[in-house]
């Protein structure tokens, strides 16, 4: 089973890649016909067409324009997975057409500089990233989107972790990750979505994946507008978002009006720490999630998943996780305000143990090239946070040992280096706030700091 993955998976990206590669980038001011199969135009009336998503029949939407309804949005699959954002929420991309078939392309590249205070304190020079190629046609009556997240966080984050504070999940060499974010794999995601339409006002939706996102949570960090420009994990990632990468993944889901409910099967252990392969197991574990986008500025979700065997070195205890969140995106003249409140929270079922994550984040793009953001967190830590780089004991009981907070906050201006790519020069600053069990370890108030260069592909928008 899991080499026939692979095949798919090397089949997939080589068809993927090779039809953008013999394509022509067209930026999204520079715009593309329709699927318009009665009308046939010339290249130079073709180039000033604006460009349509392809499924949408007698309401179809231009391309450079936000989704003037939920099902648009859910349409597009500019996030992660099959979740939701604002309508409002922009999503700077590159575009072109190709025969039938719409090609999208966005992603992102930070190249960091980090510091930390402390005792346990640590530097690195590491890059995270992520890169998302995107094909869509119609077929039949529906929609076909196929999409590829990819990641080269196995070789820019050497050692299979970068230095963050309070951090902990997952493993690297066989022990578990204290103080440090494991690299994303090198296959974020491979999946095929069809949508088809029921009647006016509804959306039947279909996910496939076999490395993917499932129902569960907001979106995923990485894609999130409000934490855009924050290269660093939040801590309550193990809490609220990590099954954003998840092996088997198959998802059913209906939208009516602005309302939508999904429901979920995948394998759920966690990725190995061998990044640049495939994992893959049985559908054991599942999610349901509730969205709402009441306006079109606002999207809500609650979600419940149970968790079968996900901790690598704890394979006999099962979770149960729950998460809520609310999104507010505020478009501005020349820039928008995107925010998120989030809660998550861990019960692992075997011990009764349970760990919640709160976070706060905003980021506000102002005079188009301007970035200010801010993060607050409040997350549960357990005592595994007092074994730094070191094998687990043998029936180590994993308790509660404090709540941490941090305060994030940074700026970031872009600069014309790429055509078509914005260039952003930042800094950030996050201070945490240590529990009384981790003073002596870590300080009173440690501090992390970093610089960095990011690079995102755009068309029309930044």
């Amino acid at each position: 089973m899991k080499i026939a993955y692979k095949a798919v998976a090397v089949i997939f990206l080589f068809t993927l890649v090779s039809g953008w590669a013999e394509s022509q980038v067209v930026p999204a001011e520079q715009t593309s016909p329709g699927h318009d199969s009665h009308s046939q135009k010339s290249a130079p009336d073709q180039e000033m067409d604006h460009m349509q998503m392809p499924g949408m029949h007698q309401h179809e939407m231009k391309m450079d324009e936000k989704p003037k309804t939920f099902i648009e949005e859910m349409q597009h699959h500019s996030v992660s997975g099959t979740s939701a954002e604002p309508n409002s929420t922009p999503t700077p991309m590159l575009m072109t057409m190709k025969g039938p078939w719409m090609l999208m392309f966005h992603g992102e590249a930070f190249l960091n500089a980090l510091q930390q205070s402390g005792p346990r304190g640590s530097d690195k020079v590491f890059s995270t990233n992520w890169f998302m190629p995107m094909a869509q046609r119609q077929l039949g009556r529906g929609t076909l989107t196929v999409r590829t997240m990819l990641s080269f966080e196995p070789g820019t984050v050497i050692g299979r972790f970068y230095p963050e504070l309070f951090q902990q999940g997952e493993t690297a060499f066989g022990k578990p990750i204290v103080d440090g974010q494991h690299p994303h794999d090198f296959i974020m995601e491979l999946a095929a979505l069809y949508d088809l339409k029921v009647g006016e006002n509804g959306l039947l939706s279909f996910y496939f994946a076999p490395m993917g996102d499932p129902a569960m949570g907001p979106t995923a960090y990485p894609h999130r507008a409000s934490a855009s420009e924050d290269p660093i994990a939040p801590l309550g990632h193990h809490l609220q978002d990590s099954t954003h990468i998840a092996d088997d993944v198959i998802t059913a889901g209906f939208t009516y009006k602005i309302a939508r409910i999904e429901a979920s099967g995948f394998h759920g252990r966690e990725p190995d720490e061998f990044r640049w392969d495939i994992d893959s197991g049985k559908v054991d574990s599942w999610s349901v999630r509730a969205t709402v986008n009441p306006a079109q500025n606002w999207s809500a979700q609650y979600s419940l998943a149970h968790l079968t065997s996900p901790e690598e070195l704890h394979p006999e205890e099962d979770l149960q996780r729950m998460t809520a969140s609310i999104m507010y995106n505020r478009p501005t003249a020349r820039g928008n305000w995107a925010s998120t409140l989030l809660w998550g929270r861990n019960r692992t079922l075997d011990t009764g143990l349970v760990s919640n994550g709160y976070l706060a984040e905003s980021t506000f793009r102002f005079a188009e090239r301007n970035y200010v953001w801010g993060r607050i967190e409040n997350a549960d830590r357990t005592n595994e946070l007092l074994l730094p780089n070191q094998f687990e004991p043998p029936n180590l009981q994993e308790n509660s040992i404090g709540r941490v907070q941090a305060y994030t906050a940074g700026y970031a201006h872009d600069v014309d280096l790429i055509p078509h790519v914005a260039t952003g020069i930042g800094a950030q600053i996050t201070v945490y706030n240590s529990p009384d069990p981790l003073k002596a370890a870590y300080g009173n108030h440690p501090v992390g700091a970093v610089i960095f260069l990011r690079f995102r592909p755009f068309g029309k928008q930044r």
